[in-house]
């Protein structure tokens, strides 16, 4: 379907809807305004991810055609999941009305309108988009990245100078160079051991590829490009133990050019401790090989729950050869429960996706995460050329299955329960020292 095809539809639907009026033309200032603040702004504007602002009407008019083109199509706002798999916060998704709008708008010529229609301009933070941290914690000094070569896994040791046990709703990392920052972990070590590796290591931190090369005592989640920080639900939290060092292992993919990075860390802390820890498990399949020229390349990955758990969300992730992830909970009873799909997988636009309401998983329930990959010439997003045989890894020209799912249980034994089916279920790549650390008493 061409472009113009799919603007025709989105004007059909906003026709019968009564949004694209013909004895009313959309205009800037009445309209479209409202919605690209709304819903693109907080990217779109300066100091931001978004290449461009959109604030003003000369920022959305000389690019009306454009915003019209990737609406329509729902490239933009990125929100990769379909509707009907999953009710989850924060969707960005445009809907019939507004696409409408925006097309008629661009379709008129980008009227701008009567300045006296123009609603109250938005305000944004500055900074930190939940707020001012409670705790803000920073790579200890700029860490250098080469132009070229593999990829870089470096683990930066940071005290927290927390004294007491505390609960975090939230995290927000904050890349110092967006240019190369492929990805970020946030491991806790309560123990010493992180301090003694990066004392043997000259520089910042220290080397470590996969897991963080020791046992941490807590993990506080990730981030990836695209990810969008919010706070937990009230009553939940993840824990941070009493003298921890904060272990930020920051995957670095080389552009090109030397870089320099230095990330930091927000961590906002719950009003009162958390009655329900969240903890997470892994859906994994690291037995790829996908050969080259495959149009659509088939890999799934499971987990079959031991005790009732509640989903509070769910994230898949693959590279570039990724084109869709659907997950699905077969539930003991026969019935299945559809937890994501994304049909349109873009690398730089990952999501953590949270539910609504949590989503009960009782014993049993097997979580099946299918994966497509395309690893041909068409795909625009190959970073082979020619394509080559990608398999199982965590450098970006490597491929993932794997798909977060944060999860909620009734008790210390069940959470137990369910690390120790994932270790057997799964591989060396998601040991138990790697995603939770070891049992503290």
């Amino acid at each position: 379907m061409t472009v113009m095809q799919r603007i025709a539809i989105v004007l059909l639907l906003g026709a019968v809807a009564g949004t694209a009026r013909a004895d009313e033309p959309v205009t800037y200032t009445k309209d479209v305004a409202k919605i690209l603040w709304a819903r693109c702004a907080a990217c779109h504007r300066p100091g931001e991810v978004g290449p461009f602002s959109l604030l003003t009407y000369d920022d959305a008019a000389k690019r009306a055609e454009f915003i019209a083109q990737v609406t329509a199509e729902r490239r933009m706002p990125p929100w990769h999941a379909e509707p009907g798999y999953g009710e989850f916060l924060d969707d960005r998704r445009l809907n019939d009305d507004e696409l409408a709008t925006i097309a008629a708008w661009a379709e008129a010529g980008a009227p701008q309108g009567d300045p006296s229609d123009l609603p109250q301009p938005p305000s944004f933070r500055e900074g930190w988009q939940l707020g001012t941290p409670d705790l803000v914690l920073r790579l200890p000094e700029p860490f250098d990245v080469p132009a070229d070569g593999r990829d870089v896994f470096r683990c930066f040791v940071i005290p927290t100078g927390v004294h007491e046990d505390r609960t975090v709703a939230a995290v927000e990392f904050r890349p110092g160079n967006r240019r190369m920052v492929h990805h970020a972990l946030f491991f806790l070590d309560n123990t010493g051991r992180a301090r003694e590796r990066d004392e043997l290591d000259a520089g910042p931190g220290y080397v470590s590829f996969g897991g963080v090369g020791i046992m941490p005592t807590g993990a506080l989640g990730g981030w990836a490009p695209g990810g969008t920080p919010r706070r937990l639900p009230e009553g939940m939290g993840r824990m941070l133990r009493k003298d921890s060092d904060l272990v930020m292992q920051v995957h670095y993919h080389p552009n090109g050019k030397p870089e320099t990075d230095q990330s930091e860390l927000g961590i906002y802390f719950t009003r009162e401790p958390a009655k329900r820890i969240v903890a997470g498990i892994f859906v994994v399949n690291r037995d790829i090989h996908i050969p080259p020229g495959e149009k659509q390349h088939r890999v799934a990955a499971e987990f079959t729950t031991p005790v009732d758990i509640e989903a509070v969300g769910v994230s898949p992730h693959m590279h570039y050869l990724g084109r869709e992830m659907r997950v699905t909970a077969h539930l003991p009873d026969g019935s299945e429960q559809a937890m994501i799909w994304v049909r349109d997988w873009d690398f730089n636009w990952q999501t953590q996706y949270l539910y609504k309401q949590p989503m009960k998983l009782p014993a049993g329930t097997r979580i099946v995460a299918e994966a497509v990959y395309d690893n041909s010439a068409d795909n625009p997003r190959n970073p082979n050329d020619p394509p080559r045989w990608v398999s199982f890894g965590e450098q970006t020209t490597n491929e993932m299955c794997l798909c977060g799912i944060p999860f909620i249980a009734r008790s210390r034994d069940d959470y137990m329960q369910v690390i120790g089916a994932m270790i057997r279920s799964s591989n060396p790549l998601l040991r138990w020292q790697q995603l939770f650390g070891k049992r503290t008493e």
